[in-house]
C-alpha cells in the first residue's frame, strides 16, 4: 500500500483542534495515527515519552490521530473520550490517552465504561457527560475522519507515524524515528 509523499497540517485538521504535544509553532510535524488499544502504540507511547519528547520535543509538534481498528472493542470509545478530555484540556488529553494505553491489560469492553467513569471523577471531569458524550455525533465524526483521512494515506496498521512525510509503521526502533527527525530539523 502506498504511503503519501508529504503530509502538513494543512491537509489535516488545524493545529487549533488537535492538541499538541512538544513545539506547537514547529514546522517538523510528527503525525501519529494510533489505536488506543494498540499494543504497539503503547510502545511507541513509551517510547515519546521517555526518549524522543525529552531529546526532540522543544523542535518538533507531535499531532495523534486517531485510528481505531474495527479488532479491538473498545478502541473507538477511548477515541471518542479523548476529544472529550480534549475539550477540557490539553494535558487531560494527553493524560486520558496515556491512561488508556498503559492499562489496556485491565480495560475490556465490558468494564471500559466503569474505567471511563473512574478515571473522569478522578480527573475532575464529570462522568455522566463523558458517558454521555460517547454518542455524540460530532465526536464520532471527528473520530472517523481520522480514520478515513488514514486510509486515504495508505494508514493499515498502528501506529502509522508520518516524521516529515516519512512513514514508520507499526514495529520500529527510535534510532530509526530520531534519524528521520535530525534529518527533518536540518
Amino acid at each position: 500500500m502506498a504511503m503519501a509523499a508529504s503530509i502538513t497540517v494543512a491537509q489535516t485538521m488545524p493545529v487549533a483542534q488537535v492538541p499538541v504535544e512538544g513545539n506547537a509553532a514547529s514546522t517538523v510535524r510528527v503525525i501519529v495515527y494510533e489505536d488506543l488499544q494498540c499494543s504497539d502504540c503503547a510502545v511507541f507511547r513509551e517510547m515519546l515519552d521517555k526518549q524522543l519528547l525529552p531529546k526532540y520535543g522543544k523542535r518538533i509538534a507531535v499531532e495523534h490521530r486517531d485510528f481505531p481498528l474495527a479488532k479491538h472493542k473498545w478502541a473507538r470509545k477511548a477515541a471518542i473520550a479523548s476529544r472529550v478530555f480534549a475539550a477540557k484540556s490539553p494535558e487531560l488529553y494527553g493524560e486520558w490517552r496515556r491512561y488508556a494505553l498503559s492499562n489496556m491489560a485491565e480495560i475490556t469492553a465490558e468494564t471500559f465504561d466503569e474505567k471511563l467513569l473512574a478515571w473522569a471523577k478522578l480527573h475532575g471531569a464529570d462522568p455522566a457527560k463523558v458517558l454521555a458524550a460517547l454518542e455524540d455525533k460530532q465526536l464520532n465524526d471527528a473520530v472517523e475522519k481520522d480514520l478515513r483521512d488514514g486510509l486515504a494515506r495508505g494508514v493499515g496498521k498502528t501506529p502509522t507515524v508520518f516524521v516529515d512525510g516519512e512513514p514508520f509503521v507499526e514495529t520500529f526502533t527510535v534510532e530509526e524515528i530520531s534519524a528521520a527527525l535530525e534529518k527533518a530539523l536540518k
